[in-house]
């Protein structure tokens, strides 16, 4: 084990997450009087909003998650940190985190947590081997495997049943992440694909969107969320609402209607993309500060967005409850945004020998709502304000560019967006074998191992 501590005498600031929160917290203290560490499980910024463009083949993985070294290179009072989160310790002012079997503690003056949040199966935690959700690049990429990889399996396949099966895709979740997905999936078999197999016409692909609630896009309203319904049947996706999934494997997957009649759906590619649930590091603060903890996990924090009783620990994002408050990039960005300057100003009220001045409460800058359907179709909601159509994917495409990190990335991004919107072509079509079958694979591993089991030396073998 080792201990990370500064020989600055400066105030240590320690960001959990390089997310959207995590990342804008950070370069907002690059002028502060300040030493930043920031801390994850991964090496990159992800801009999650687009992973399903990764998992259609649009974008590349690079194009929206930019390394986080990269991204602060220029930042002299930051510093970046490999690991996963195992604990923090409120009491003693400490991180412990984990990378690759060596343990680290990192003391902090102030802690901005911003963790995020993982798929949410509802308890049922098994169907991710079947139905892999969308939160990161492994997600994208085991996706992009899966969706390409059942056409190429329906073109030497000669049952016509399974064949039929191979092509069905079946997308959980109607909120803006799954009509994104089933979106694409559709115009991926009915644009992009057709004349390319020999055997199969894409185009006979089914794409089948549920979910439990009543509606497409609830938090749209009933005109956009109508409006996005009817484009996606124009594309050719069969929605189910009120639809409660009650198993899924291998092969479908089982749904519950409104009259409590159950369905089954052969399917051999599924998404889920139903619910989230915040990071558990949000129930371990919870146990030590004594905050509320609601149904997704997010922890309960005060106006200022810090936890009861700590003033100098702030959880924003994905992760907090407050206000009822969505868990969208926004919210973090501002939300990040925030709390580096309640560090900032505290920190120079210190050092100029000033008390700290009364923080004022968060408050949240709505800028809407958007989703795309398909290329030169999304809905907008800007306050009272509703779009849908053409104008409202040109805001769209305009909004998802401000917010890619790094120029190169932005010019990347457009230039396979002219790609694919103007032409049919997309760039980013390869698959391997090792993307649908490495998740299942390292997870085996890991219980073997775990468990003290030798002889996994075949398994290793599979994953590399």
């Amino acid at each position: 084990m080792s201990t990370q501590q500064s020989n600055s005498p400066r105030h240590r600031v320690v960001v959990i997450g390089s997310g959207f929160g995590g990342l804008f917290a950070t370069k907002a203290l690059r002028r502060a009087d300040v030493d930043v560490t920031v801390i994850d499980r991964t090496t990159h910024h992800l801009f999650q909003p687009l992973l399903y463009q990764v998992a259609t083949g649009i974008l590349s993985e690079g194009e929206i998650a930019p390394s986080t070294r990269m991204i602060l290179k220029d930042q002299s009072n930051a510093a970046v940190r490999v690991g996963k989160v195992t604990s923090i310790d409120l009491s003693a002012r400490a991180v412990t985190s984990e990378h690759l079997g060596r343990t680290t503690v990192t003391e902090y003056d102030s802690l901005i947590v911003s963790a995020g949040a993982q798929q949410s199966y509802f308890g049922n935690d098994h169907y991710a081997e079947h139905a892999p959700g969308m939160k990161s690049i492994d997600d994208a990429l085991e996706l992009r495997g899966r969706i390409l990889g059942a056409f190429e399996h329906a073109e030497v396949c000669e049952d016509p049943g399974e064949r039929d099966r191979l092509l069905t895709f079946v997308v959980v979740g109607a909120g803006p992440t799954g009509v994104e997905m089933a979106g694409q999936i559709a115009e991926l078999a009915h644009r992009t694909l057709v004349g390319t197999y020999t055997n199969i016409d894409p185009r006979s692909a089914r794409i089948i969107l549920l979910d439990a609630a009543s509606a497409v896009l609830p938090p749209f309203g009933d005109n956009l969320g109508g409006r996005a319904a009817e484009t996606l049947e124009q594309l050719g996706v069969e929605i189910r609402l009120s639809a409660s999934v009650t198993d899924v494997d291998s092969t479908g997957l089982t749904y519950r209607d409104a009259d409590g009649v159950r369905h089954r759906i052969e399917s051999a590619c599924k998404v889920w993309s139903a619910g989230v649930s915040a990071s558990p590091l949000g129930r371990r603060l919870a146990d030590q500060c004594g905050a509320a903890i609601d149904r997704a996990g997010r922890i309960a924090v005060e106006g200022d967005l810090s936890l009861p009783g700590h003033p100098n620990v702030f959880v924003v994002g994905d992760m907090m409850s407050l206000d009822r408050l969505p868990g969208v990039a926004q919210v973090a960005i501002q939300g990040g945004r925030y709390a580096a300057r309640q560090v900032a100003t505290e920190v120079k009220a210190t050092v100029k020998g000033r008390p700290a001045p009364e923080r004022k409460p968060f408050e949240y800058r709505d800028k809407g709502s958007m989703a795309t359907i398909s290329r030169f179709n999304a809905v907008a909601s800007i306050g009272s304000i509703e779009l849908a159509g053409f104008f409202a994917w040109v805001m769209w495409l305009a909004v998802h560019v401000v917010y890619v990190v790094g120029f190169r990335s932005r010019i990347a991004t457009l230039l396979s967006w002219t790609w694919t919107f103007l032409g049919s072509w997309r760039g980013q079509m390869t698959i391997t074998e090792q993307q649908t079958i490495a998740r299942n694979a390292l997870g085996e591993l890991h219980l073997l191992r775990s468990s003290g089991r030798q002889h996994t030396d075949d398994l290793v073998t599979r994953v590399s």
